[in-house]
């Protein structure tokens, strides 16, 4: 058997044309468009789009791509009645239980052949984000809200959230947030996708599979520990001292380091001006201050470095989205990600199959009878 590497760190599991990461370069791109020539140009529906099919869409074909996704945003009355039984529950649960559901009651979730999966990744992008809204709406006592034709995927998202059609400033930092969050190779919740659907079990299966891992606080969850954290500042003076202080515990602070990157997350470099901007619009530019201060500090004593979820903590939040939203947030644009490599994998599959290098006792045990154990 080969060398054992723990969390299978650096290990190249399977071949993909998706996502291309030189963590040491500070670089991302999809399907070999730069992260930041996207950040700048592309809109959150051009990347899905890209994601999917490998190209940029042409205008027609992203309009349809549009109305595709509009036509698709309704979910079944039986996930909408689940939603109305769990106001207190945590959002994550919801959303990955409702997800399952939405493949009970596709006709199609058995149909594996690749014009029904395309239909179903489709269903899922447009679905997933209806889910979190109106799951929101909701526990909140508030009428639901649906989506305009007129508005773009980001721009419905945020209106169905709060009721009010967000400014061009808010509107275009959350479509980048989209982007940036769109995709990042094999990442747990997207190898767990794939481990899924390499056994060839139905999409649905597969992105539940993906929610379940990006549950996890390691994963997906940072950034609403970043947002507590910041919560509980009063300035700069004191977003110092509690790094010192949690540093000297020997205590992690979220927000910083990641797995891959060795240089700076790319995509943090768009989202800390993307809080500073809506930081000074929203009236919430003091937690950039507090979260800049921290940034500083932690790179002065540990040189470790702002990850992707630091900033996306005080852009939510100036954004408007409940902390416990943040995660489910991220589920909405992953999505995108998700079902891309969904479909890579069905087009390309071999059953995912590790080994695990034995530890336990040397094969050979003697029986010990019950009476003398």
């Amino acid at each position: 058997m080969g060398t054992t590497v723990a969390g299978l760190e650096g290990v190249v599991a399977g071949e993909s044309e998706i996502c291309y990461i030189d963590g040491y370069a500070g670089v991302l791109s999809y399907r070999g468009y730069n992260i930041h020539t996207l950040a700048d140009h592309a809109t959150f529906e051009e990347v899905i789009f890209l994601l999917w099919n490998g190209w940029l869409p042409k205008r027609t074909e992203l309009e349809q791509l549009k109305k595709d996704l509009f036509a698709n945003q309704g979910i079944p009355t039986a996930v909408v009645d689940f939603l109305k039984t769990v106001p207190q529950a945590s959002p994550m649960d919801v959303l990955r239980t409702a997800v399952s559901m939405l493949g009970i009651y596709d006709p199609e979730t058995p149909d594996m052949t690749p014009d029904a999966n395309t239909r179903k990744a489709l269903r899922l992008m447009a679905q997933t984000s209806t889910i979190v809204t109106t799951f929101d709406r909701i526990r909140k006592g508030l009428h639901v809200i649906g989506g305009d034709p007129s508005m773009s995927f980001a721009e419905n998202f945020l209106y169905a959230l709060t009721g009010k059609r967000p400014d061009e400033v808010m509107e275009h930092a959350f479509d980048v947030a989209l982007t940036l969050h769109a995709d990042h190779e094999l990442n747990a919740s997207t190898f767990a996708a794939r481990v899924t659907a390499a056994t060839l079990s139905d999409m649905y299966s597969s992105i539940t599979s993906a929610i379940g891992a990006l549950k996890g606080p390691l994963h997906g969850g940072a950034n609403q520990d970043v947002i507590k954290i910041l919560l509980q500042l009063s300035s700069e003076e004191a977003a110092i001292d509690r790094v010192k202080s949690t540093l000297a515990r020997k205590v992690k602070i979220p927000g910083f380091g990641h797995r891959v990157y060795r240089a700076e997350d790319p995509r943090a470099t768009h989202l800390r001006v993307l809080s500073e901007e809506l930081g000074r619009r929203t009236g919430q530019e003091k937690l950039f201050r507090m979260s800049q201060a921290m940034e500083q500090t932690v790179k002065a004593e540990k040189g470790l470095i702002a990850n992707v979820d630091f900033y996306s903590a005080s852009t939510y939040y100036a954004l408007g989205i409940p902390v416990d939203l943040f995660t489910p947030v991220f589920a909405v644009s992953r999505m995108a990600g998700w079902t891309a490599h969904t479909l890579e994998q069905y087009k390309n599959n071999r059953l995912i199959r590790p080994r695990a290098e034995y530890k336990g006792n040397p094969d050979g045990m003697s029986w010990i009878p019950m009476d003398q154990r």
